[in-house]
């Protein structure tokens, strides 16, 4: 059953240590402290995927806020969405002896080199946002994520609902943005809005085109841009995040079409950006996705520190991240 966590339609209103890639952003800021009795800190060695988006924007300060909340040492980098800055960020979080390392995937695969090495050092990792696939599943301990593939699935879902009451009857041409090639997230998204096209609308709904748009806003516009050259008469739009549906919006706009109208638009995060093109009716429908991984990451990793045993797979909490956003989209009145 779908809720209000789960959608919200218009109507609800590195520079790394020592010779390593000098082009990612670093943060080294010390946000922790020495607890009662002298107990030393831990140290968490963060690499964030980078800033393309405000959901990215809202993780990144959940990260932060929810380590200085611990008490933790916190060591982030910004890797800027290249693998390699990312790679460069663990290895220096490596040299520096970090208790844990924690990192959001770039791409799923390429991990295995970087990950063994922190393995030699009893360096534990915890993936947070994104899985990865390796050859050996011991190289990291946990994921803290949602599942991607059940978005995907909900996107269709909710869909179904957008098309009916749009009153829209027949084929349904769908165009697909997709995020970046390789991450997990535009990888399982996809699959799971397809399983649901599939089983239950083989004979009347086609995606007609998919392309990635990188999770950003201008990746979106150009993209979409190019899809409706192609293909003028798409009557969906599904945009794997946000941003990416905002860029489009802007595309649709300046080929002189109506988004939320001539275009209906499915998204996924639920960041205010969204919210605010859903209450101009730009956008039809979001499924949430929760950034706010800080607090159950920091529980985490003081799970792995002492030694605990914890899930493979710990899915992210239900929030009321989504209805704030939607709140903080409301305009502002004056009396």
């Amino acid at each position: 059953m779908l809720n209000r966590r789960n959608f919200l339609t218009a109507a609800v209103g590195v520079a790394a240590a020592g010779g390593l890639a000098a082009c990612a952003k670093e943060d080294d800021s010390s946000t922790g402290s020495s607890s009662g009795g002298g107990t030393k800190a831990i140290t968490l060695g963060f690499s964030q995927v980078g800033s393309e988006s405000g959901w990215r924007s809202a993780n990144t300060t959940s990260v932060k806020d929810a380590a200085k909340a611990a008490g933790y040492t916190l060591k982030f980098s910004d890797a800027q969405q290249k693998q390699e800055n990312q790679i460069s960020a663990i290895r220096s979080y490596i040299t520096q002896g970090v208790d844990v390392i924690a990192f959001s995937p770039v791409v799923v695969t390429g991990w295995d080199a970087v990950l063994k090495e922190a393995k030699a050092k009893k360096i534990p990792v915890v993936l947070t946002d994104r899985s990865v696939e390796t050859s050996d599943e011991s190289l990291y301990v946990t994921l803290v994520g949602s599942d991607f593939t059940d978005e995907g699935r909900r996107a269709a879902k909710i869909l179904e609902k957008v098309l009916e009451k749009a009153g829209h009857k027949g084929n349904v041409k769908i165009a697909q943005l997709e995020g970046t090639t390789g991450a997990a997230p535009a990888i399982e998204r996809a699959k799971g809005f397809k399983e649901v096209m599939d089983a239950e609308h083989k004979d009347d709904w086609k995606i007609v085109v998919s392309q990635t748009g990188d999770f950003t806003r201008a990746g979106g516009k150009q993209v979409m841009a190019a899809f409706l050259q192609s293909n003028p008469d798409i009557d969906v739009l599904f945009a794997h995040n946000d941003d990416m549906g905002i860029g489009a919006i802007q595309a649709i706009e300046a080929a002189g079409k109506k988004p939320g109208k001539d275009i209906l638009i499915v998204t996924v995060d639920g960041v205010k950006d969204g919210f605010v093109a859903m209450s101009e009716g730009k956008i039809n429908a979001i499924v949430e996705c929760n950034p706010l991984l800080g607090p159950q990451l920091m529980e985490v990793v003081k799970k792995v520190k002492d030694g605990e045993t914890v899930e493979r797979w710990i899915k992210t909490k239900e929030s009321d991240f989504m209805q704030d956003q939607a709140k903080a989209a409301l305009p502002t009145r004056k009396y």
